[in-house]
C-alpha cells in the first residue's frame, strides 16, 4: 500500500479566517499518483477545523454566524484560567470539525458540484512564512517534530494523507 503525506501551512491575520484549500487538496491528490482511494485531510492546529460545503462568501458568513452563536466569546470560560482567551475557539473546532474524508477516483479529487474544501482558522496569530512539503518514507522528518506550537507561531496546518486502491506505475 501507497501513502502520501503532504501539510499545508496558512499564515490568517483576523480572528476567524476561512480559507478555501480545494486546489491545494487536488493538487497534493494528483502529486500523489494515486488513482482510486481517498484522501483524509486533518486540521493540525487544535483551534482551526475542516469541512465541505460551498465556498459562497454568504454561506461562509452563516456558518460563522452560526458557531458564534453557540460558542460565543465570552470572558467566563474555565479555559482562560490558564491564561489564555480563546476558550470559544476551541468549541468552534468541535463544532465544525477537525476531518473530513474525500474519494480520489481516477485520480482526481472527487467532489460534487459546488463541493469544496474549507479550513476555518478560529483563532489568528502573526505566523512565520508559509510553506507546503510533503512526506512519504521517514516519520522521523515529519515537520511536528520540529515546530514551535506556542503561540503566534503559526495559525494552523493542514495535513492531508492519501491511501489509494489503486495507483498510477
Amino acid at each position: 500500500m501507497k501513502f502520501h503525506t503532504e501539510y499545508l501551512w496558512f499564515n490568517t491575520k483576523k480572528h476567524r479566517e476561512y480559507v478555501n484549500i480545494t486546489d491545494e487538496v487536488a493538487a497534493a491528490v494528483a502529486k500523489s499518483r494515486i488513482t482510486d482511494g481517498m484522501v483524509l485531510i486533518s486540521a493540525m492546529h487544535i483551534t482551526a477545523g475542516v469541512y465541505v460545503n460551498d465556498a459562497e462568501s454568504g454561506i461562509i458568513h452563516d456558518i460563522d454566524e452560526w458557531a458564534e452563536t453557540l460558542a460565543p466569546f465570552r470572558s467566563d470560560y474555565r479555559h482562560h484560567m490558564t491564561g489564555e482567551t480563546n476558550g470559544d475557539s476551541h468549541l468552534k473546532s468541535l463544532l465544525i470539525g477537525h476531518e473530513v474524508i474525500l474519494p480520489v477516483t481516477e485520480g482526481r479529487l472527487d467532489l460534487g458540484p459546488g463541493s469544496r474544501c474549507t479550513t476555518p482558522s478560529l483563532t489568528a496569530s502573526a505566523a512565520n512564512a508559509s510553506s507546503s512539503r510533503s512526506w512519504a518514507s521517514n516519520p522521523n522528518s515529519c515537520p511536528r517534530h520540529h515546530l514551535n506550537w506556542g503561540h503566534n507561531t503559526i495559525s494552523h496546518i493542514i495535513s492531508l494523507a492519501i491511501t489509494p486502491q489503486r495507483v498510477l506505475s
